[in-house]
């Protein structure tokens, strides 16, 4: 039986500036029940000395969260990693850059690789698994949008994704260990769909088992390495 889903929200502020991305995330005592909200503020693009262009683009993404099927109460559901967070986020921008109508298990890759500074991203990397690589195969695999067609304000979680975020949230809670979903949780959630896109795609990058048991085993240093510099 699939689980429901309710919203969970935080305030992020997220400003383009080139080359990279940078997001501001106050920190709240729970990653429950706050909105989450997206903006790249203004761009300015100089086409000649007495020209320029100005372009803003914005989004609010929600992150799901299986809800017990039991009942249990839920403050038993895991708290959200601020990289995890982003990654998820990044992946509907993603999504929408390549305007297609919903955000898949690839385009959770591409968040994963756009927000950059987890462990799983870092590990991506250092296999050869870049986001340009990942762009290439998606383009492959699942073709070009028609140039006229605009992809949703907010493109929804595919099945497979779905069941992906599903898997990350069940294999923290069964884990017992304290500490925040990180995006290795999300990574291999990734990994679990085996008919997916994003399965096919890691599958094609040289990514497979082994390497996803040495994810697994680094699924909570981004926690601990924030406890280590609060701790500072």
């Amino acid at each position: 039986m699939a689980s429901s889903y309710t919203l969970s929200f935080i305030p992020v502020t997220v400003s383009n500036s080139n080359p990279r991305i940078f997001v501001s995330i106050p920190p709240p005592s729970s990653l429950l029940g706050k909105k989450l909200l997206v903006t790249q503020t203004s761009r300015r693009c100089f086409v000649s000395k007495k020209h320029r262009c100005l372009t803003s683009a914005s989004t609010v993404f929600s992150v799901p969260t299986a809800q017990p099927e039991n009942g249990s109460s839920s403050d038993k559901i895991p708290k959200w990693s601020a990289r995890a967070i982003k990654s998820l986020a990044m992946g509907e921008l993603e999504a929408r850059k390549l305007k297609y109508p919903t955000t898949g298990t690839e385009a959770i890759l591409m968040g994963i690789l756009v927000e950059g500074t987890s462990t799983a991203a870092k590990f991506l990397r250092g296999n050869g698994i870049t986001l340009f690589k990942v762009r290439d195969e998606i383009i492959k695999l699942l073709g070009k949008s028609d140039m006229y067609f605009f992809s949703p304000e907010h493109p929804p979680l595919t099945e497979p994704a779905r069941k992906a975020v599903d898997w990350a949230i069940d294999e923290k809670k069964k884990s017992g260990v304290d500490g925040e979903l990180t995006t290795a949780y999300l990574l291999l959630g990734v990994w679990s769909q085996k008919d997916s896109a994003g399965r096919q795609i890691l599958e094609a990058l040289g990514f497979n088992e082994d390497k996803a048991k040495q994810v697994a085993e680094a699924m909570n240093e981004d926690v601990d390495l924030s406890f280590k510099k609060q701790s500072q």
